[in-house]
């Protein structure tokens, strides 16, 4: 099961300067790693962007979940990262497997040195990067970065997987590009003009959701509808369902409003990703 997270490139529109704008990137990468997503795209929205577009956004999403060990060795010094320092800590959860081959936790490291045979030379958080050898079919180079299982520290015992690291992984594309993945699951956009989430509703979801989704946000005063530049009926509907029809077919299996309550005129995107994933991370 794959859970992806896609947010506008004007995600921070309407920050007042460029240190709340990391601030609100630091929510919203919080919100990713506490419901779990796998992936986390930045779609462009360039009509709405202000200050900060997806090159901003896209490099200090990617810097927060970078571990702590390694961010001086990845990043260099960059006019993006200059208020990094009010990032939330992520502290993501290690990833544990089960069995024989998979005892042990995942981390991330990044290869300081290439020996002969395979033989390379990982950053990985212990004291001192430590030897390790290439698995069969894998090539990597020095500054890369790799996964790596750890199963002992106490004498050190790992060796790099072809696995992702723990944390959500940073992609930039086009949402039509996102919405078409073989592994999307099911497509949700989440807007204020969509189907009221209710209690029914979402137990009615809960086994579609199991083979995974792909959840859509918009911006502050600048929602789904008005970013992809659909049509919105609200005389479709029924008043009693404080909601609307969306189309023509945006490419989505079902829009949702996830705080059909709201008492704010516009919700914060991360504050939007945090009441949307807790009720779609719920399990039966």
């Amino acid at each position: 099961m794959t859970q992806t997270v896609c947010v506008p490139s004007s995600l921070v529109r309407e920050a007042e300067d460029k240190r709340e704008a990391t601030r609100k990137l630091g929510y919203v990468a919080r919100a990713a790693t506490v419901f779990r997503a796998d992936r986390l795209v930045v779609f462009p929205d360039r009509e709405g962007e202000e200050r900060w577009g997806g090159e901003f956004v896209t490099t200090v999403l990617e810097y927060a979940v970078t571990p702590p060990y390694l961010r001086q060795e990845v990043w260099d010094v960059r006019d993006e990262l200059e208020y990094v320092g009010v990032l939330p800590p992520l502290r993501v959860s290690p990833q544990t497997g089960s069995g024989s081959n998979d005892s042990g936790s995942l981390t991330q490291g990044i290869v300081t040195e290439v020996g002969p045979e395979g033989r390379v030379r990982v950053n990985c958080g212990m004291q001192h990067p430590i030897s390790l050898i290439t698995p069969d079919g894998m090539s990597v180079g020095e500054g890369e970065r790799v996964t790596v299982r750890i199963s002992s520290r106490e004498p050190v015992r790992a060796r790099i997987v072809d696995a992702a690291p723990p944390g959500y992984v940073v992609e930039r594309m086009d949402l039509e590009e996102a919405l078409a993945r073989d592994d999307a699951g099911v497509r949700i956009a989440t807007s204020r003009h969509g189907e009221e989430l209710s209690v029914s509703r979402l137990s009615s979801l809960v086994g579609r959701l199991d083979d995974g989704t792909t959840v859509v946000f918009g911006s502050p005063g600048r929602g789904l509808p008005d970013i992809l530049d659909v049509d919105v009926d609200v005389e479709e509907l029924p008043a009693s369902t404080g909601g609307a029809s969306v189309g023509p077919d945006s490419g989505f299996d079902l829009w949702l409003n996830t705080i059909p309550r709201q008492g704010s005129e516009v919700v914060r995107t991360e504050e939007a990703m945090f009441a949307s994933l807790a009720c779609l991370t719920l399990t039966e």
